[in-house]
This record gives structure tokens, sequence and C-alpha cells, in this order.
């Protein structure tokens, strides 16, 4: 419980700098999880420098689009209401989702060779609703850290597809 205070605490005096942060090391803890308990690599057989791709990753790109993403939906379409959220998750889904994952999905295939179409129905089945409950239910600063805790699961599968051998 003193952590999750210590973390409000720092989301509310540095915001950006928390949510980015967050979002590399969510990132990064999905590679770990991936390597150690899908590949079961062990810590002899864990590619710390695959780890920093994740993490990097997540610090340089998810964690910055998606948060200023999430700062210009709230501000296009104020409110948690439910409509609300419906209208945040359509234009989530139906407009920037389609350019993230144009831009993000190639930017790991070229970091770790990941094929785009290989991951595109999962996508298109888990983020609609992540996101419809994230824009109903979750303060506007929580977002990112709400998303990337969902994408932990989501990235531990990605760095294991696109380090199989």
């Amino acid at each position: 419980m003193a952590l999750w205070r210590a973390y409000q605490r720092a989301l509310a005096a540095h915001p950006w700098k928390v949510q980015v942060l967050t979002a590399g090391s969510l990132m990064g803890l999905g590679d770990v999880i991936s390597q150690q308990l899908v590949e079961r690599r062990g810590l002899q057989g864990h590619q710390a420098g695959r780890t920093l791709t994740m993490l990097s990753l997540g610090c340089g790109f998810v964690g910055p689009v998606l948060g200023g993403w999430y700062r210009v939906l709230d501000r296009l379409i104020p409110g948690s209401a439910k409509v609300d959220a419906l209208k945040k998750m359509l234009l989530d889904q139906g407009g920037f989702a389609p350019c993230f994952l144009g831009c993000f999905l190639p930017l790991v295939g070229i970091l770790s060779g990941l094929s785009a179409q290989d991951n595109w129905a999962k996508l298109q089945r888990l983020w609609p609703a992540v996101q419809l409950a994230n824009f109903y239910l979750v303060p506007l600063h929580y977002r990112l850290a709400v998303v990337q805790c969902v994408a932990v699961i989501w990235n531990s599968y990605l760095s294991w597809k696109a380090h199989q051998l």
C-alpha cells in the first residue's frame, strides 16, 4: 500500500515522466515474463538486451505516444459517462489504433523480427474491450498505467512471438 501511495504522489508531481517510465517498465516486465515463465530461459539464458529493447520501446515510443493520445482524447471527448467512454473507445479503435499499430508493429518487427500479420486478429479482439473499460472506469492519469498492466500479458506474448527461433 505504501508503494501505491508513493506511485500516486510521483504521478501527481510528475505525470508525464511517471507515465512514460511506467510504460517502459511494464513493457520490460512483459519481456522478463516471456523469457522466464513462457520460454523458461532461466537467469543464465536471459537476454538482457532483448529486455532493454522492450523497455526502451515503452519509454521512447509507447509511453509518449499513448500518453499524449489519452490527453488529446480527453480534450476531444470530455467526461467519463458510459456514452463518453463508448465514443472514446470508438475513436480510439477506429481512428488512432490503426495508425498506432501501423507504426508500432513494424517498429517491433524491425527491432525483433515480429510479423504484424501474426498478431492483427488478436489485437482486434483484446483492445476494444480493454479500452471501453478504461475510458469508462479509469481517471485520465491512470489510463496509461491500466493499459500497460493489461499490456504486460500482451507484451509477454509479443516478446515470445517475436523471439521464437
